[in-house]
């Protein structure tokens, strides 16, 4: 993929983000691995099935979708060179997710501005996973905020970072793992064993993207709020409270979004009723504020905006 391409490609994103009606990748991958899992189920009965099953899963997918992507764009540009041009860039911007996590933080932030804390709970749980009917308007903030730099980071680095590596076939190819990491990568009874496999190749996948994402919004806070000392406490945050999340990746963007804010992330989530506890990320004292959402998005938006920069300018070296 050359840098003219990428840039191109993270240009379409911004235009059209994610249209609904439009088929999609991801949509189509989440119905394969839906369809796996129910036929698994019938088959496999013990826990050392279901791991071997997903590992098959994990590794499977990845694959076959990077094999299919690469004919794809080969096929396209041996018709003609316009259109293997047309199909790399299509591809390469169905993996970026910045436009479509704008506009979803938008509508969050939209409802709050209106005093309207049931849009922005409905809203919220358009992004989240955790339960959102009884959160309090700082709550919907936080988890708008964590969702913001976790995003920054699997919707739009990592994507960059493994198109500038191997273009739409390695980046959909990650995509895929991302995927599954979402749909089955969980902790609780039906996906221990079976999503095991899933979610270390996520941690794995996402090991540099999420540390160049924290670097990256760091350096967007210099750039967005001209204070350097507000970059310098979210490396200080970083490098403090980076490690304290359960996830090896999450909390590297989340701590560094903390620290540039000035807030506190983590805390108290609850899922189907449940409480779990996450560690407590930065210092900050004060309740969030709906000024936090605006702030993390244009954090995000100038993090990309310099992924993108980065990407083109290695591509365009080579």
């Amino acid at each position: 993929m050359t840098g003219s391409e990428l840039v191109l490609a993270a240009g379409l994103d911004l235009i059209m983000g994610d249209p609904r009606r439009l088929p999609h990748p991801v949509r189509a991958m989440g119905q394969v691995i839906g369809w796996y899992d129910n036929r698994v189920r019938g088959i496999c009965r013990s826990p050392l099935a279901l791991r071997l099953a997903g590992g098959v899963l994990a590794l499977g997918l990845p694959a076959l979708v990077y094999l299919l992507v690469h004919w794809m764009v080969v096929e396209a540009g041996a018709v003609a060179e316009w259109l293997g041009l047309v199909v790399t860039i299509g591809l390469a911007s169905s993996t970026l997710a910045g436009r479509d996590l704008w506009d979803h933080v938008q509508a969050v932030k939209k409802p709050l501005q209106r005093g309207d804390i049931v849009g922005a709970r409905q809203a919220v749980a358009m992004i989240v996973g955790r339960d959102t009917q009884e959160l309090s308007e700082s709550e919907v903030v936080r988890a708008t905020v964590e969702t913001v730099a976790e995003s920054t980071a699997d919707g739009v680095i990592a994507p960059l970072f493994y198109l500038m590596l191997g273009g739409p076939p390695l980046a959909l190819a990650y995509k895929a793992v991302n995927t599954l990491d979402s749909v089955v990568g969980h902790r609780d009874e039906r996906h221990i064993d079976f999503g095991w496999a899933s979610a270390r190749l996520d941690d794995l996948v996402n090991w540099i993207p999420a540390r160049l994402a924290a670097v990256l919004l760091l350096l967007a806070t210099c750039l967005v709020t001209l204070k350097l000392n507000r970059m310098i406490c979210g490396w200080q945050v970083l490098r403090r409270d980076g490690g304290n999340h359960p996830s090896p990746n999450s909390g590297r963007p989340e701590a560094a979004m903390a620290g540039a804010l000035g807030v506190q992330l983590g805390g108290t989530n609850y899922y189907d009723g449940m409480a779990n506890e996450r560690p407590i990320l930065g210092g900050g004292r004060r309740n969030l504020v709906v000024g936090d959402i605006t702030l993390a998005a244009q954090l995000m938006g100038v993090a990309s905006l310099l992924g993108v920069m980065i990407g083109a300018g290695v591509l365009w070296l080579q």
